[in-house]
């Protein structure tokens, strides 16, 4: 068997060779009548409507793509385009094209992207086919694709593909190869775009502004996270990528654009794990005179809507399970389910023997935590795994939320929510802290945790405050992870399965 280096030099040979005959092998431009499933889907309308010519043809028509299967028959060659839609088969036929041009189909390999015109016919084994008339090489490939073996079931007609392309964390790196020879995979971020569009969709339709808020800052905050540092040499300043767009969106709730939302690239200097990327989408967004009830009723009419609109189906895999998506979704105050998982009040409970558990269950990172995030680490290890159905963990503690209001009912909480299914968490909400003073004394609380070693906790922002001093509107704000929202409704078990390029470690 050939190695690869072999393998690239005959490739390079043909290239030589083509341009020895005088064929440009990267092409300009090409323009196509239709895709793959059009020529299908038209030939099919003229065979119906008795429309066909005396040979069987249909209407003539102009496809391009990649070529990823190839017959060689002789004097005929029978081969596979794969376009946006779909693929087609191409039949090559000597006498049609002419000595100069079928000759040339012998420089072309699995890989290349071609153009084609000719009439569409159905083949004795009833396959729609494109009969060319002429061809045009569009892009010579100087890399073979890892196409896997494809095998047509004799009992059923199914097609399975044996993928060429297994390794994992390659396919992450290769992800133009993975796209190229996995249709599948191409299809799941069409659905992720339809997705963003629903969302875009739905907020439009309920009134809120979409807006831009800065990415490099000049204080970071809105979340529990390092931040990734940098340097702006010509001011000589420190600046920061954002965590969380939270603080400039209520700015403008300030300002008075009452309805406001953002969806945008957030960057955490954290570890990499199934359901966390250092560079990640959030949706964001604030709606003046509501609170984190008015939001809880907003996300159900959000989550029913994109699965009508996207998915067709109420009905999802989530955590390893077919999870119905029905109205009102379940509600779990963080404390009691804790409390319950722990068979004791956690209210009760003192810091010391909060951590003692912790360390017991060798829960990680807990290095500064105070109490709050022991609380948070605690309900991550023993309860959110169990959270399969869609379920708001509601009324979370002080300490764990400092940009909400306290809860009207119990002063040890805030009016905070966050909804998981499948066992992640994919919103978070609040009625938003509009006190400035209160505020203040909850990032001066910040501040004495990162002193302790809590290299998450947030830090002061002077004027975030001064805002508030001008006075915020009672609020209701909601973050959704969007990789995590994506995840959940195409089935998928990694985000790096629904981000493009995911961050990897350098390769070797």
């Amino acid at each position: 068997m050939e190695d690869l280096s072999q393998v690239l030099r005959h490739r390079r040979e043909k290239l030589a060779a083509l341009r020895e005959r005088g064929v440009e092998p990267f092409a300009y431009n090409f323009d196509p009548t239709a895709s793959s499933l059009d020529a299908i889907a038209g030939f099919e309308a003229d065979e119906a409507a008795e429309g066909l010519s005396e040979a069987g043809h249909g209407t003539s028509v102009r496809v391009a793509g990649r070529i990823v299967g190839w017959r060689d028959m002789g004097k005929s060659v029978f081969a596979h385009i794969e376009d946006r839609a779909g693929r087609v088969q191409i039949y090559f036929k000597k006498n049609a094209l002419g000595d100069d041009s079928f000759d040339l189909l012998g420089l072309v390999d699995l890989g290349d992207w071609i153009g084609t015109e000719g009439g569409t016919f159905r083949t004795r084994t009833g396959e729609v086919t494109v009969h060319a008339q002429s061809w045009t090489l569009l892009t010579k490939s100087l890399r073979p694709l890892p196409f896997g073996k494809v095998e047509t079931d004799p009992d059923t007609g199914e097609r399975i593909v044996h993928s060429g392309f297994t390794d994992q964390e390659t396919r992450y790196r290769q992800r133009y190869a993975d796209l190229a020879v996995h249709p599948e995979v191409r299809e799941a971020f069409r659905t992720r775009s339809k997705i963003i569009t629903a969302l875009r969709r739905f907020l439009d339709n309920e009134g809120f502004l979409e807006v831009e808020t800065p990415v490099l800052q000049p204080l970071y905050g809105g979340a529990s996270a390092k931040p990734f540092v940098t340097t702006h040499h010509a001011l000589d300043q420190t600046m920061y990528l954002r965590i969380a767009d939270e603080l400039y969106l209520k700015r403008l709730i300030v300002g008075g654009l009452d309805r406001v939302y953002e969806i945008s690239k957030d960057f955490r200097n954290e570890g990499l794990s199934r359901v966390h990327n250092p560079e990640f989408t959030m949706l964001e967004w604030y709606q003046a005179f509501s609170d984190y009830e008015d939001q809880m009723a907003l996300v159900e009419r959000m989550v029913l809507f994109v699965l009508d609109e996207v998915i067709g189906s109420r009905t999802i895999r989530a955590g390893g399970e077919d999870v119905t998506v029905s109205t009102p979704f379940r509600r779990l105050g963080l404390i009691d389910g804790l409390s319950q998982a722990l068979g004791t009040d956690v209210h009760e409970m003192t810091d010391a023997a909060l951590r003692a558990k912790a360390e017991e269950l060798k829960v990680p990172d807990l290095g500064g935590a105070g109490r709050g995030k022991l609380v948070d680490k605690l309900f991550g290890e023993l309860v959110e795994p169990g959270l399969i159905q869609p379920t708001f963990v509601i009324d979370h503690p002080k300490e764990l939320s400092p940009l909400a209001k306290p809860h009207r009912n119990d002063s040890r909480l805030t009016e905070r929510f966050e909804l998981y299914i499948g066992g992640a968490e994919i919103f978070n909400a609040f009625s938003e802290l509009n006190d400035p003073i209160d505020q203040r004394q909850r990032f001066e609380g910040q501040a004495a945790l990162r002193a302790a070693g809590d290299d998450e906790a947030q830090p002061i922002d002077d004027d975030y405050i001064r805002a508030l001093e001008y006075g915020m509107p009672p609020t209701g704000g909601v973050g959704m992870g969007v990789d995590r929202f994506v995840m959940m409704l195409t089935g998928q078990t990694s985000i790096r399965d629904v981000i493009l390029f995911p961050i990897l470690r350098t390769e070797e």
